[in-house]
C-alpha cells in the first residue's frame, strides 16, 4: 500500500475508535526541545519524574531504531461537574484535578493506541511500532505539535482549537513512512493569563516550568511540602488546573463524550476526614482507577491534612491530634503539626505540648515546635495570657 492510502485507513481507523484527533509527523529528532530540556535542567526546573536521558527524549530512534513517523492522538477530557458537591462545616472536601476525573486515561489511551498499532500491522505485517502514553521516554506535548495535533502554550500545555487544553496525549513510533502533517501556527498572542494566575510563579516565563514550585508536582511528592507552599495547595489533594482554567482557550470548553472520563463527584471531590482513615485496601478500592492515585495514599493524605488546615476545620482536631500521636509516618506526623498550629484553640495547644513530650523524629519536633511559637504568638497578640 502506498503511504498516503496507510494513512487514510490510520485516520479513519482512528474516528471508529472514538480518538478526538490524530496526526502525523516525521521522526527526525528534537533539536530545539533539547537545548531547551538542558536549559531546564540546568536551572534547576526538572521534576523528577521526567525520563533523565535527553537523548531518549529528543530522539525516538533511541526507542525504535529506523523510526520513520510519528503517530500523535488526542483524547478530549470534561472540565466541569455536574452538581458537584459542597463542602460544609465539619464536612469538608478536596479536589482532584480534571487530568485525574474517571479512569486512568494511561490504560485508556494505550488501548486505543494498540488498537491503532493494530490496524497498522494488519496493513504492514512488516513493520515495528513502539507505543507511549505519558511514561514514554518522549515529550508527548512536542509530538503532537509537531503532528499538528495543537500547540505549546505559555502554561506549557498542549493546547487544540476544538477542545483546549482538556485533551490526553499519546503517540506511536513506527519505522513507516507516513506523509506528515503540517504544525499548528497558532499561539497565544499577548495572553499571559495563565502566567499571571499561576499561584506560586512556577511559570518563570512563557513556556518554562519551575516544576520545584508547581502545585500540580508539589502535592504528588511523598516528603513534606516546602512550608511556603503549603497554604497555597489550598485544598488540592492531586494536581492543579490553575493555569488551564484562565486560559481563555478553555472557556466554555467541556466535552463529556468519552465515557471512561467521566467524573465520580463524590470521588473527585470526596469529603476529606475518612481519607485520613484509609487503609492501603481502602484507598485502592476507592481511588485506585484514577490517575490521582498512581503515588499511592500517603501524599493524597498529607495534602488532606493541609486541606483541613486550609479550611481552619476544628472538627478535625481530635482527628489530626491522634495522627500526631500514633501514625507511623513522620511526614503525616509532621503535617499534622502544622495543621493543629494552623487551626489553633485549646485542644490543638494540648495535642501538640503532649506530642513535643514525645516525639522523638527530628523533623517532626521542628514542626512541632514552629507550631507552638505560631499558636503562642497569637495568645500574646490577642491579650490572653499563654496557657503552657
Amino acid at each position: 500500500m502506498r503511504p498516503e492510502e496507510i494513512k487514510a485507513r490510520l485516520i479513519e481507523e482512528a474516528k471508529r475508535l472514538n480518538i478526538d484527533k490524530i496526526g502525523f509527523a516525521s521522526a527526525d529528532p528534537f533539536l530545539e526541545l533539547k537545548e531547551r530540556l538542558i536549559e531546564h535542567r540546568r536551572k534547576g526546573y526538572e521534576s523528577g519524574f521526567e525520563e533523565p536521558d535527553l537523548e531518549k527524549r529528543t530522539r525516538p530512534d533511541k526507542i525504535l531504531p529506523e523510526a520513520k513517523s510519528l503517530i500523535a492522538i488526542a483524547l478530549a477530557y470534561p472540565s466541569r461537574l455536574s452538581n458537584p458537591p459542597k463542602s460544609k462545616p465539619g464536612a469538608y472536601r478536596g479536589i482532584f484535578c480534571r487530568a485525574s476525573w474517571g479512569k486512568d486515561y494511561h490504560h485508556v489511551l494505550r488501548e486505543r493506541l494498540e488498537a491503532l498499532k493494530k490496524c497498522l500491522l494488519d496493513m504492514v505485517p512488516t513493520a515495528s511500532a513502539e507505543v507511549l502514553v505519558d511514561t514514554g521516554p518522549l515529550s508527548d506535548r512536542a509530538v503532537a505539535e509537531r503532528a499538528g495535533i495543537g500547540w505549546v502554550g505559555k502554561n506549557t500545555a498542549l493546547i487544540t482549537e476544538e477542545f483546549g487544553s482538556w485533551v490526553y496525549l499519546g503517540e506511536m513510533i513506527t519505522d513507516v513512512y507516513l506523509p506528515p502533517d503540517t504544525p499548528v501556527t497558532e499561539g497565544c498572542g499577548d495572553c499571559t493569563a495563565c502566567l499571571d494566575a499561576c499561584p506560586t510563579g512556577a511559570l518563570v516565563q512563557p513556556g518554562q516550568l519551575n516544576a520545584q514550585a508547581c502545585l500540580a508536582y508539589l502535592t504528588q511528592t511523598k516528603q513534606m511540602v516546602p512550608e511556603p507552599y503549603r497554604e497555597k495547595i489550598g485544598n488540592r489533594l492531586y494536581g492543579c488546573d490553575t493555569c488551564q482554567v484562565v486560559c481563555p482557550k478553555n472557556r466554555k470548553v467541556n466535552f463529556t463524550h468519552q465515557r471512561e472520563f467521566r467524573p465520580d463527584p463524590e470521588k473527585v471531590k470526596p469529603l476529606l476526614k475518612p481519607i485520613l482513615g484509609m487503609s492501603n485496601r481502602q484507598f485502592r478500592r476507592e481511588f485506585g482507577e484514577m490517575a490521582g492515585s498512581w503515588r499511592g495514599r500517603g501524599p493524597i493524605q498529607r495534602n488532606a491534612i493541609i486541606a483541613l488546615a486550609h479550611f481552619r476545620d476544628r472538627s478535625a482536631v481530635p482527628l489530626l491530634s491522634r495522627l500526631l500521636r500514633e501514625d507511623p509516618r513522620p511526614v503525616i506526623r509532621g503535617t499534622s503539626a502544622w495543621a493543629l498550629g494552623k487551626i489553633g484553640g485549646e485542644d490543638a495547644l494540648t495535642a501538640l505540648c503532649e506530642a513535643e513530650r514525645e516525639e522523638t523524629d527530628a523533623d517532626v519536633r521542628r514542626e512541632i515546635g514552629q507550631a507552638l511559637a505560631r499558636l503562642r504568638r497569637e495568645e500574646v497578640s490577642s491579650g490572653s495570657p499563654p496557657k503552657r
